[in-house]
Order: C-alpha cells, then structure tokens, then sequence
C-alpha cells in the first residue's frame, strides 16, 4: 500500500524547490535579509532583558529602601499595630504603599502614598491581592487592583512587621518604550540594510552575468561545423582571480582558448589529411601515367617488330625499347627508394670523404653532360669526413647535376663546390641558368613536380619524372642533414647541409633507429 505524502509535507516541498530555482541574487538577498532579522531580534532580546534585569534591580533597591524606612517609621509606634502616620512623613515617595501586619502576618492596615493629597486607605479587595507573603524580605510581584503592578516586601524588626511596595508601571512603560524604539529602529535598519544589501549584490554578481552572456553567446557559436574562427572572450575586469567572479572568468577564458586551440587543430588536421588525399591521388595518378608511357612504348615497339613490318628498324626499335625500359626501371628504383626511406629503413653507415665523392660526380656530369661547362671547387685544409650511405649520397650530388642539365640550355655553367665550417659540411650546386619558375619554387622538393605539367617530352631523355629532388631531399633528411634552394634568373643554387663525422654518427643511429618520413 502506498503512502501519499500529506499536505504539510508537499507545501514544504515546493516552497524548498521554489527557493532553489529562484536567482542566487533572490537567494543571497532573501539569505541575508533573514540573518539580520534573527540578529536584530536576539540584539532586541538580550537588549531588552539586560534593560529590564538593570531596572528591576534599581526598583528592588528602592522597595527595600522604602521598606527599611518604613519598618523605622512603625517602629517609633510598636503599641499601636495599625498606625500609619510615617506614610506621611516627608521623603516617601509617592505611589508607595505600606501595611501593618500582625503576628500572624495579616493585614491590619494599609494605605497608599498619593502625590499632593493624604494618604488613601486600600480597599479590603486591595488588602486581599497583597495577603499571604512571608516576612523573609524576598521581593514580589502582586497584581493590586485598582492601582497596578507592585514590588513588594516584608520586613521584621521584634514584633513590628511592615509590608512595603512600590509600583512597577515606570518600569515596564520604560521596557515597553524600549521594544518600540528598538522594533522601529530594528524595521529602519532591516529597510536600509536590505536595500544596500540589494545593490551590492546586484553589483557584485555583474561579472557572473557578463560571464552567463559571453558562455551563452560562444553556445551559439557553430563549433560543430568547424566554422567559429574568434570566440568571444570574458572581459579582463571580470577576471581578476582575487574574486570568485574573477575567477569563474578566467577559468571560462581558459576552456576557450583550449577549445579554439582544439578547432585550429582538427582543422589542421583536416588541413592536412585532405592536401595528403590530394597528394596521394595526385602521386597516383603520376605513377601510373609516369609508368604507363615506357610501358606503352615498349609494347608499341614489341608490336611492330611482331608483324615483321618494315617500318621501323630492329635496331631502332631495340634501343628504344631499352632506353624506355631504363627510364622505367629508374622510376620504379627512384619510388621504391622514397617507399623505403618513409619506412625507416636503416641506411648503410661509414665514412665517407664529400670532396671526392663530389669530384666523381663531376666527372661522371662532364661524360653525360658535354654541352655544360662543368666546375669543381675545393679549397680545403682537411676532409671532409660524413658518416652515411655513401651510394646514396652520390646519388644526390648526382641527381642534383642531372637537374641542372636537364633544366638548363648548353653552356651553361655549373659549379659544384665543398665547405666545412663549424661540425656540417655543406655542399653546393648552383648554375647560371634561367633559374626555376616562382611558382614552382616553393613545391619544387615535392615527387612528381615538374615544370612542363603536360608531361609531354621529345624521347626519354629530356626531362625527367619529377624524383629526383623529392629523392634528393629524402636522402638528405635520412642522413640528418637538409636541402634548401635559392633561385632567380641568372642564378640557382642548391645547398646540402650534413652534420661532420662525429655527429654524424649520432644522427644516423638515431635515423636508422626511428626512421625519416618525408
């Protein structure tokens, strides 16, 4: 069976889920507001009782003042039991009253001091209200009918026992008059305080709602599609890390500059996996169509000397069979080297002398290249010792000859020289050519860039697939050195910088053991 909440507790509930979802500046306020009303009203109540115990002790001084006197005055008159002639005397206060008691503590007379007229006798109803307190001098409190609220007291001397009160109407007009002033100064302060409270906290929770404005404004923010470019930051003034405001601000700052650093990123990363989309289709379609031309050939060639035609010549055919089978063999050389050099394949290491290394390939451009005026310079004081491949090596100085012949016109000079300076050894090419297209420079270590982009040559000799400077570069990077160019007409120059020797080694095992990617 089951229990239903009653009414009590679901009023209690929603008052409770009323409070939560109300604004913290509602909350603080009303917060505050009912701490300074518990502090006002306990301030009132010790107040007010600390005032009342002070004149309760001054009045319970004065009854028994009036009481000793009184006890003096009857004790002139011990004969006569009802005599009350020291009420008239002067010094009494006025409103007193007094009583004559007997043995057995009853009243046998009483009267009451009224200002500017004689005594007035009590009533028996009076008598009857003040009857019944002993005579052990403690102080009381009756009720007195027709006259109010007295301090009374009984006090014995032999056989003459005096009843004595004093009234307590000046001092509860004074406590009621204090609870007064205090509720209305208390309303005054509580006014005042809650409307200085209300302006401070409106004034001090601003940072937190320019905070709400500037998170609600970067929610807006399409960061799902990539598209935000700046998002909005909390202001500098809002966040100061002495304050909680402050320091919500500057958190908030921080999460976004992470979540912009995370966009910029992944668009990077976007960036770059679309350009290495791009790049591999594009290498793709240069290897295929790169391959497919001596290949087509080859077979053209097979083709006409199977009919047995004669239109071309057995010998004609053979060689450019086998001239499109070495410019096909080169490429697919020239492939499988950059294939082994993204993978890390370890290189062979020893040492190796660049100015001879250099001289040979000179040598070897002279023999290939006769309509180039080929140059060597070497002012040396000492070898130029490397640790690397050194096959590999030689085919980048070569390869870098081979461009220079190929790219410039017969006549051309080209110089290839050898400097040592400070652990790298550097090696440089440079020709008095046309130099390389602008727009070409900046891609110009890519595979398969090449300047003719139609890709149409004369025969296989002239112009080249595109490898051989990405290879160049990727054998620079393998050996912990780099590649760079600089070009203008009249002037190209390619610098190879490798690490001497000793530090050669170093970067080589390091090269063999994580491998270059290029």
């Amino acid at each position: 069976m089951s229990r239903r909440p009653n009414a009590r507790t679901r009023t209690r509930s929603l008052r409770t889920r009323s409070l939560r979802t109300r604004s913290l500046r509602t909350r603080l306020l009303v917060f505050v507001s009912a701490t300074l009303v518990v502090v006002c009203v306990a301030m009132g109540l010790i107040t007010t009782l600390f005032q009342r115990a002070y004149l309760m002790g001054n009045l319970d001084d004065r009854v028994r003042d009036a009481a000793e006197q009184a006890l003096g005055g009857a004790a002139l008159h011990r004969d006569t039991h009802d005599d009350l002639t020291y009420l008239r005397e002067s010094g009494q206060p006025a409103g007193m009253l007094s009583a004559r008691l007997d043995e057995k503590g009853a009243i046998v007379s009483a009267a009451v001091v009224v200002p500017d007229a004689p005594t007035r006798d009590l009533s028996t109803r009076q008598r009857t209200a003040l009857a019944g307190i002993r005579a052990d001098g403690v102080l009381h409190t009756r009720a007195v009918p027709g006259l109010g609220t007295f301090r009374v007291t009984v006090l014995v001397s032999g056989d003459v026992r005096v009843l004595a009160g004093l009234p307590m109407d000046d001092v509860q007009d004074m406590i009621s008059g204090l609870v007064m002033i205090e509720t209305g100064v208390a309303v005054a302060g509580l006014a005042a305080a809650g409307c200085v409270c209300a302006v401070v906290i409106r004034r001090q929770l601003r940072p937190l709602g320019r905070v709400a404005a500037t998170a609600a404004e970067v929610s807006r923010a399409p960061l799902g599609h990539g598209e935000a470019t700046a998002l909005t930051r909390v202001p500098a003034r809002d966040t100061d890390p002495g304050s909680e405001a402050g320091q919500v601000g500057a958190a908030l700052n921080h999460l976004l500059d992470h979540v912009e650093s995370s966009l910029a990123e992944r668009r990077r990363g976007e960036e770059r996996t679309r350009r290495s989309e791009e790049r591999m289709r594009r290498f793709l379609a240069d290897a295929s169509h790169e391959l497919r031309t001596p290949l087509a050939s080859i077979a053209g060639y097979a083709e006409l000397m199977n009919r047995g035609t004669d239109r071309v010549e057995p010998v004609l055919a053979w060689r450019r069979v086998s001239a499109e089978s070495a410019r096909m063999t080169g490429l697919v050389e020239d492939l499988l080297l950059l294939a082994r050099l993204d993978e890390g394949h370890p290189l062979q290491a020893g040492e190796v002398d660049l100015a001879a290394l250099v001289a040979e390939a000179v040598w070897d451009a002279r023999a290939t290249g006769s309509g180039h005026d080929w140059q060597l310079e070497l002012s040396l004081d000492a070898p130029v010792l490397v640790t690397g491949d050194e096959a590999r090596l030689h085919q980048l100085v070569a390869s870098l000859l081979s461009n220079a012949r190929m790219h410039t016109p017969a006549g051309t000079r080209v110089t290839a020289s050898v400097e040592s300076a400070d652990g790298r050894c550097v090696i440089r090419v440079r020709d008095n050519g046309p130099g390389i297209p602008p727009a070409l420079l900046p891609t110009v270590f890519e595979r398969f860039t090449r300047a003719d982009t139609s890709r149409s040559r004369a025969d296989a000799d002239s112009g080249g697939s595109g490898l051989g400077l990405a290879v160049a570069a990727a054998i620079s990077a393998a050996h912990g050195g780099r590649i760079q160019v600089s070009s203008v007409p009249g002037r190209t120059e390619f610098t190879i910088d490798l690490p001497a020797a000793v530090e050669a080694g170093v970067e080589a095992r390091a090269v063999s053991g994580n491998g270059v990617s290029v």
